[in-house]
């Protein structure tokens, strides 16, 4: 067999199911958020209605995002991706955009994020060596967050930012784990699609090569590692300049205007913003509103936003989850993989946290890092796999958090379709 024929078979075994085990999971994701986005297109408008570009639910962008890729300074490469997300659409639906192109669009995100959850379960098998009896329950309280529900029938840049990059941390993984080193093309590759959908995300791509064996010990090594992070620049660059016509001006007026439209809403406590919409609305839903809306044209609609918790029982179940989080990391601190995972969730955090921006619809972002939390989650219970109490200990937090999710987002799915009904 060829070395490149080897190699399309080792991509396609990386992506797509390679085991029975792997297949079950794929297909029970891919049945469940297929029903739900399958019945939401064809008895509902909110998918995709031409009318509105913006805001119908949760701050996501559909129409906006589905026709233009959305704005070149956040997005640079996006409106490529997304004339192929809309062209195949359109095919399925006869050029109609209809319930049909609706019900495409929600396929194509259910196919995004069942593969997501995919590279999240192998990565849990596969790098960190769990057995099913802790594997399997992780998957399933990662594919019940209210981020990975939203994204599977929501054609937006967090649905494929969230494949893009399960996908890329369960390479890099392999990568480290087999003490090798992440190849010039793979490289430029993630960096061009993880950053051209959101262009913040480029710099998850460099992190785990700063992680490799024996980088700052040879010159040579260290050498190759900087050609490699530089010519992803300079391809990245090119392609988003090329995007703007080479007026590269107009990056730093857009993109301040976005920071100051963004960063700069002050009606809710900058604490409880943190904790109710960056920590807990990418898992645990909250509270809904229910607001008038207009698409600045005469038209005027019904939208849902997400409100900060109202009891504190949602502020407690993030406050042990992130205890959790935290404690695996600093009991794997040695730990290159983990190490990988929280300093790409510290770029999440200085970004919406630290800097504010959009922090009170910070609850969108969960695509760019609400995968870390099942990994070390992982992480932690492998850790503590030769002490059964600790064990123990750690699996009675679990289900109680698991048992609150599965009943709080299933209440709060009921009430937005009440929405959907009502409005849509």
């Amino acid at each position: 067999m060829s070395k490149f024929k080897i190699k399309f078979v080792d991509f396609f075994k990386l992506i797509f199911p390679s085991t029975g085990i792997e297949l079950i999971v794929f297909l029970f994701f891919l049945v469940g958020y297929g029903y739900l986005g399958s019945y939401i297109a064809i008895h509902h408008k909110i998918i995709f209605d031409a009318r509105i570009p913006w805001d119908a639910y949760f701050s996501f962008d559909n129409k906006s995002i589905v026709m233009t890729g959305g704005s070149f300074e956040r997005h640079p490469l996006s409106y490529y991706f997304f004339n192929w997300i809309r062209e195949l659409a359109l095919l399925f639906s006869d050029g109609k955009m209809d319930g049909n192109f609706r019900f495409a669009l929600a396929w194509l995100s259910n196919l995004a994020v069942s593969l997501s959850v995919l590279q999240v379960f192998k990565y849990l098998k596969n790098i960190i060596g769990l057995p099913l009896v802790f594997t399997i329950p992780l998957i399933l309280f990662f594919g019940s967050f209210s981020t990975t529900i939203l994204l599977s029938f929501t054609p937006e840049n967090f649905t494929y930012t969230l494949l893009l990059l399960t996908l890329f941390h369960h390479y890099a993984a392999i990568k480290l784990k087999k003490e090798e080193k992440i190849p010039v093309l793979a490289l430029a590759l993630s960096g061009i699609t993880i950053g051209g959908l959101t262009v913040t995300n480029i710099v998850k791509v460099f992190i785990p090569v700063a992680f490799e064996k024996g980088l700052f010990r040879s010159w040579k090594k260290f050498a190759n590692a900087a050609f490699r992070v530089i010519f992803t620049c300079i391809c990245f660059i090119l392609l988003y300049l090329n995007r703007i016509d080479f007026k590269y001006e107009n990056i730093f007026s857009k993109t301040n205007e976005q920071y100051e439209k963004f960063s700069n809403v002050n009606a809710t406590p900058t604490w409880d913003m943190i904790l109710s919409y960056f920590f807990g609305g990418n898992i645990l839903f909250s509270n809904f509103i229910v607001r008038d809306k207009h698409n600045m044209q005469g038209y005027h609609y019904k939208g849902i936003l997400m409100d900060v918790y109202s009891s504190w029982i949602p502020y407690i179940f993030i406050v042990v989850i992130l205890g959790m989080v935290f404690w695996s990391y600093f009991k794997n601190f040695r730990n290159n993989l983990v190490q990988v995972l929280m300093i790409s969730f510290i770029v999440d955090i200085i970004i919406h946290c630290i800097m504010r921006f959009g922090l009170h619809t910070s609850f969108i972002y969960g695509g760019h890092f609400v995968f870390v939390y099942p990994l070390l989650l992982g992480w932690l219970f492998y850790s503590y796999k030769q002490s059964p109490k600790i064990l123990s200990f750690l699996t009675a937090c679990f289900c109680i958090l698991f048992v609150y999710l599965i009943a709080n987002n299933y209440i709060r799915m009921t009430e937005f379709f009440w929405f959907l009904k009502a409005y849509y």
